[in-house]
This record gives C-alpha cells, structure tokens and sequence, in this order.
C-alpha cells in the first residue's frame, strides 16, 4: 500500500505531525512518499493508493499559504482520485467557532469532489486543548494503517 502524505501548516504544526504520521506509516509497513510541498504532479507521479492530508487552518477558516497552490490546481486539473481511500487531520482552534478545524474540512470536501474515499471521519485536533497533536492523533492513525492494511 502505497501513502501519499501531505500538509498545508502555518507554522508548522502540521508539517511536523505529518512528517511524524510519516514516521508511524512507514514503520507499520505501508510505502510512504512524504509530499513537501504539496505537489499535484508529485501525488499523481507517486502512484498512491491511498492519501493523508494534515491541515491547519487560518484567519477565518482559510487554508494555509503552503497548501493554497495544490488546492488551486487540484480544482483546475480535477484529477479524478475514484475510490482512493483518503484520511484527513483538521488542526485548528475550537474558540473560533464555526470556522473551527475549516482548512481540513476544505480539504475532505475537495477529496470528496474528486471521488476519494474517507477511510475514516477527519479527525480535529485543537490548539486550546493540545500541545502534543502528533501523541493525540496516534490512535486515529493506527485505526488508519488498520483500514489502509485492510483495503
């Protein structure tokens, strides 16, 4: 099974928890190419058969500037992603409210569009209530290599 990994951070959270979730796949078994920075021709020339993507979010509920690029480009070319599981890391802060986690949530409905699967529900990891995102989605990501295994 072959994983591609990307992230959109601000400063840099989410780049370390995917470089970590990187670290966690690849000594699970799965084949990991880490996509830094995230790079439509990079994820199609990776032959992934399946996608993680860990996004901050910003402002009002935007994406990252690291990520805005791919998720531009994405939407221009509509790669069709059919079936290909995908799993989601939203990060955020719970005390803005309804733009709460919204990069991530940007991301899954573009995956969505692009008719990716969501192995599992996007996980949301807080700010206000975290400092260790990459120990607290740990148990989420071995749910992951256990679907991904499965597929």
């Amino acid at each position: 099974m072959r994983l591609a990994i990307l992230s959109g951070s601000v400063f840099g959270t989410a780049d370390f928890l995917a470089d970590e979730a990187a670290e966690r796949c690849a000594a699970a078994g799965l084949q990991v190419s880490r996509i830094k920075p995230a790079s439509v021709d990079a994820l199609l020339d990776a032959g992934a058969d399946a996608i993680l993507v860990c996004c901050s979010t910003t402002g009002m509920g935007e994406l990252p500037e690291t990520i805005i690029p791919f998720y531009s480009e994405m939407q221009t070319r509509f790669p069709l992603l059919t079936d290909i599981p995908f799993g989601v890391i939203g990060l955020g802060d719970s005390s803005y409210g309804d733009t709460y986690c919204q990069g991530g949530e940007q991301m899954r409905e573009l995956l969505l569009e692009l008719q990716a699967r969501e192995a599992l529900p996007m996980l949301q990891l807080d700010a206000s209530e975290t400092v260790t995102p990459e120990v607290d989605a740990e148990p989420w990501l071995d749910e992951l290599i256990g679907v991904l295994k499965g597929a």
